[in-house]
């Protein structure tokens, strides 16, 4: 797939096609999913609006899940307001992920979203810029003027910028291995990859292992010597959740805790 704007740049994923189409004007609107940035990533690198919901504000039922603790789903437009009415149009409790979205759904304010898209609705709103790791360029780049021109059409609006904030152990919470996110990641995908599988009405495959032995017996179809499935193998090496999952996901708990919650508070 290719960025619409400069074809040698990286689209991003994995909503690539999500935010391509939109870009592109092939569609007014699209739906991306996220589980680690795979909407907020395409959007930006596309030019185009994608809001990533709170876990549970949007259904994920349907969706082929890699975690239910991140997986999310949500719009993708060419502006703000286009983006905040599919938003408004998507959250909501559903039974068909009842845990989720029950848990999320007292979150979603009375009347919507599309409320608060006023023309002065950025004055006196806080915002925080996390330069590092993210700003690693210098100061005459091209990258920081033009994030300087954004930053200062905000101003204009009436932002208010809480600049360089640090988050506490932000370059742990960053690396997908030192933060326990990888063995927790992998455990969580076999179980729902397979709970996923398991309700399809008609399927070839049933468990993470059919998968694998499916795609075994068709590599070309499935374009193994491209793609491989060392994630996959991974996945089904591990057998379920036991103490070394649970203490990745407790370091997780405990990064966030200690990181965002704090921060945020």
């Amino acid at each position: 797939m290719l960025n619409p704007y400069v074809l040698s740049a990286d689209p991003c994923g994995s909503s690539t096609g999500s935010a391509i189409s939109v870009a592109a004007n092939m569609v007014s609107l699209s739906i991306g999913t996220e589980t680690r940035g795979s909407i907020l990533c395409p959007a930006s690198s596309n030019a185009v609006v994608g809001i990533k919901p709170t876990v549970g504000l949007t259904s994920r039922a349907g969706v082929i899940p890699i975690t239910p603790r991140q997986d999310t789903v949500g719009p993708i437009g060419r502006t703000v307001a286009d983006a905040v009415h599919v938003l408004d149009a998507i959250v909501g409790f559903d039974h068909n992920d009842a845990a989720a979205t029950g848990a999320a759904a007292k979150f979603v304010p009375p009347g919507g979203y599309t409320q608060f898209l006023k023309i002065d609705g950025l004055k006196g709103k806080r915002i925080g810029i996390v330069r590092e790791p993210f700003f690693n360029f210098t100061n005459n780049h091209a990258l920081a003027h033009t994030f300087e021109k954004h930053l200062q059409t905000l101003r204009q609006q009436g932002a208010v910028f809480v600049d360089n904030v640090n988050i506490a152990n932000l370059d742990i919470i960053l690396d997908f291995n030192l933060s326990g996110e990888a063995i927790a990641v992998l455990a969580e995908f076999k179980i729902a990859l397979s709970a996923y599988l398991k309700e399809l009405v008609d399927s070839p495959v049933r468990s993470l292992e059919d998968v694998i032995i499916f795609n075994q017996k068709n590599p070309e179809l499935e374009m193994l010597k491209d793609f491989g499935q060392d994630i996959f193998l991974a996945a089904e090496a591990i057998n379920g959740i036991e103490e070394t999952e649970l203490n990745a996901l407790r370091n997780l708990s405990r990064l966030t805790k200690e990181g965002y919650v704090k921060f945020m508070k």
